[in-house]
This record gives C-alpha cells, sequence and structure tokens, in this order.
C-alpha cells in the first residue's frame, strides 16, 4: 500500500515528543546525538523503529546531501551523498526523490512489493524490512529535506506510529535547521580553505593579519609540460585533467593529515603542521603524500608532475588588503619550497626537498643531487631527491 495523503491530528505523544526535539539544548546539539535521541524517544513510545534515515541537502560543489543513520544495533553515523548520485538508478524515482523534490510524504509496505517498485524499497525488503514512510522536512528557505523510517515488525507500522511520525516534520525542521546551516558552513569552508583553515576561520580568525606563527612541511606540486597541454587540450579536456591531477594530490594530503591551502594555476601548496610528534613525523607525513600522489598519478595516466618540499616556520592566517582576503600561509620557507620547484623541473627529479627537511628522514631515503643557489638567498644549498623516486623522468 502506497500513501501520500494526510495523516490524522497529533496524539499527546506527539507533543511531548516535539517538546523534546526544541527543548533546552536540542538545537544547539550535533546531528547524532539528536538522532540517537529521537530513535530512542520513538521506540520508548512504542513505535517499532529499526531504522532511521535523516538526508539534508548541503551547500556543496562535491557533495549534494548528508545526513545521520541509526539502526538499533549501531551509534548514529554521519553518511554523505556524492553529487554524481543524482544521476543514478539509487537516486531517479526513489522514495528519497519525491520527498526531496516534491515534498511529498510516502508509505509503503514492503512486505507487498511488485517488479515496479524502486530498487532501494526492495533492497529494504531483502534486509528483512516490513514497512516504510518518507516524511518530508521543510527548512525556512523553503527547501525540502528527508527523514525516512521503516521498520521489521510483521505488522508494520500501525496508524498510531504513522501519525507520531508525520507530526514530526515541524519540530524536526527547528531541531535540524540550525545543525545543517552549521554544517553547511563547515562544508563550504573547508572545500575552499582546508579543513585546518576552515576551523581556524569558524574559532574566529577572521580579520586581517590574524596570524599564528607555526612550523610545518611543505608541499609544493607542479604540473610538467602544462603550457603545451594547454595549447594542445580543449578547455573541457584541460580541466577535467586538472581537476584529476588536484583529486590526486588532495586525496594523498589529506590522508597523511595534511591541509591543502592554495591552488595557484597548475600548482598546488600544502602543508603539514609540525605537532608533538615532532618536525620527523611531519616530514615522513609529506612524503608519504607525494610518493603516494606520484604513484596514483602514473597508475591513471596523468601528466607527470613534481613536487618540493621543506620545512621551515611559517606564518599561517589572513592576508591581505582590507576588502579581500586569503587564508594561507606565508614566509621564507615558502619561498624555499618555490625555489625548490624550480629546481625539481630542471634536474628532472620527481621529489626533491631541502637540506634542512632531509635531516628529519632516514639517511638512506634521501640523496644529495648537488648544491644550487636558490633566488634571494646568499651562497649554495644542498638539494636531495627522495630516494623512492631518485632518477625518475616521471
Amino acid at each position: 500500500m502506497r500513501t501520500t495523503s494526510t495523516l490524522e491530528t497529533s496524539p499527546r505523544e506527539s507533543d511531548e515528543l516535539a517538546a523534546w526535539l526544541i527543548g533546552p539544548g536540542r538545537l544547539s546539539g550535533d546531528a547524532a546525538t539528536v538522532t540517537s535521541g529521537l530513535a530512542q524517544r520513538l521506540t520508548g513510545m512504542g513505535v517499532p523503529l529499526h531504522r532511521l534515515r535523516l538526508a539534508m541537502r548541503v551547500d556543496n560543489p562535491l557533495l549534494t546531501a548528508w545526513g545521520i543513520l541509526w539502526e538499533p544495533e549501531m551509534a548514529a553515523r554521519i553518511f554523505s551523498i556524492s553529487r554524481a548520485l543524482l544521476d543514478t538508478p539509487t537516486y531517479i524515482g526513489s522514495p528519497a526523490q519525491q520527498v526531496i523534490e516534491r515534498g511529498n510524504w510516502f508509505r509503503q509496505r514492503l512486505d507487498q512489493l511488485g517488479p515496479e517498485d524502486h530498487m532501494v524499497l526492495q533492497d529494504l525488503a531483502n534486509e528483512g524490512f516490513t514497512d516504510y514512510i518518507a516524511v518530508p522536512v521543510a527548512f525556512g528557505n523553503g527547501i525540502s529535506q528527508g527523514a525516512m523510517f521503516a521498520t521489521r515488525n510483521p505488522n508494520g507500522f500501525a496508524d498510531s506510529h504513522l501519525t507520531i511520525i508525520k507530526n514530526l516534520s515541524v519540530p524536526l525542521s527547528a531541531a535540524l535547521e540550525p545543525i545543517a546551516m552549521r554544517r553547511s558552513t563547515e562544508s563550504l569552508l573547508a572545500t575552499f580553505l582546508g579543513e585546518g583553515p576552515a576551523a581556524r576561520v569558524q574559532d574566529g580568525a577572521i580579520r586581517r593579519g590574524d596570524i599564528v606563527e607555526t612550523e610545518a612541511a611543505i608541499l609544493l606540486t607542479d604540473m610538467r609540460g602544462f603550457t603545451p597541454l594547454s595549447l594542445t587540450s580543449s578547455p573541457a579536456q584541460l580541466l577535467t585533467t586538472l581537476g584529476r591531477y588536484f583529486e590526486v594530490v588532495v586525496d594523498a594530503v589529506r590522508a597523511e593529515g595534511g591541509d591543502v591551502l592554495k591552488f595557484v594555476g597548475d600548482g598546488v601548496l600544502s602543508i603539514f603542521e609540525v605537532s608533538d610528534s615532532g618536525r620527523a613525523a611531519a616530514c615522513g607525513a609529506a612524503v608519504r603524500a607525494a610518493s603516494h600522489a606520484v604513484a596514483r598519478a602514473r597508475a591513471e595516466g596523468l601528466p607527470p608532475f613534481v613536487g618540493a618540499l621543506h620545512v621551515g616556520p611559517v606564518m599561517y592566517g589572513n592576508v591581505g588588503s582590507l576588502t579581500r582576503l586569503d587564508f594561507t600561509v606565508v614566509g621564507l620557507a615558502v619561498n624555499i619550497a618555490s625555489r625548490l620547484e624550480e629546481i625539481a623541473k630542471a634536474s628532472g627529479q620527481t621529489l626533491v626537498c631541502s637540506g634542512s627537511f632531509a635531516s628529519d628522514l632516514p639517511a638512506e631515503s634521501v640523496r644529495n643531487i648537488g648544491q644550487f643557489k636558490l633566488k634571494g638567498l646568499t651562497g649554495e644549498h644542498d638539494v636531495f631527491t627522495i630516494a623512492a623516486d631518485d632518477g625518475s623522468q616521471a
């Protein structure tokens, strides 16, 4: 039985549940806590709930939504949904699409499915669920989010259970919208600034000159042959190649706990802050990230790129004009990394590092390739290549 009509008036239990949802502490709480608390109260009221899934759209160029999944046997967990999902059969024609895009509520007994019913419902039925209801949760901007409830009870949800669930729409909106707004802001900041800078901005580092001095391992990568590539590729091909290259570097950096701060043309500037674990740990993380990125780029047939590694003090925070700020790192250490990148290209090495960086790595992992002048610095300076890429012409 599929239903898309209005349910009956809320009983006293719904009023009590609504009061809890918008009560003290919930509006400033986190999504997982609110979801778990809601599920526990529903089951305590006799609702045979075995799965609760909340999905909320997010302002993010890479993701379309995020949400929380609760089941009795596990803690509530956060998930995210890629924009690519919108073009797949998993979403097209699904109950979630009906709820989120049309604002309709949806109910379907899962033990009465036909071959024409959506694959999401079929999958739930195969997992032993017997009844399903999806409720739109409208935020103040008019956009509908989705709350999906499922049970394994052989009798499904009773009418009284459906009434309680349906009448959660408004209090759920009040409880979840502030949480969703915070997460949307966090997501956008992390996408455009990197996770570390995003956290600092959220903590109040928003004025020009909000700078902290720290020590960090710096990784600067730059694609080889970008100019010829731009002359021989269509704009769409060029952007696709750049996007894949950036993805390779960003994934590797984030996997090792680093922050990607800037994309400059075909270059990527990343840092690995020196923590209580010391300089050697930060340098090791930077080397692993660079090496993994190089290996993945080769495996995927991407144009080769070089990487320059240095470690030293940097100024980290907001720089710029009165009307335009950038959250980045500045200082001599960044300039040295830029000079090393030029040496990597000229010497044909894939990964090079400074003497100070090399001193924090095992001796067998680096090889001195000579002394070089670094623009803006006096004298000549030892430059090393990472042994794993010794002699590589990638």
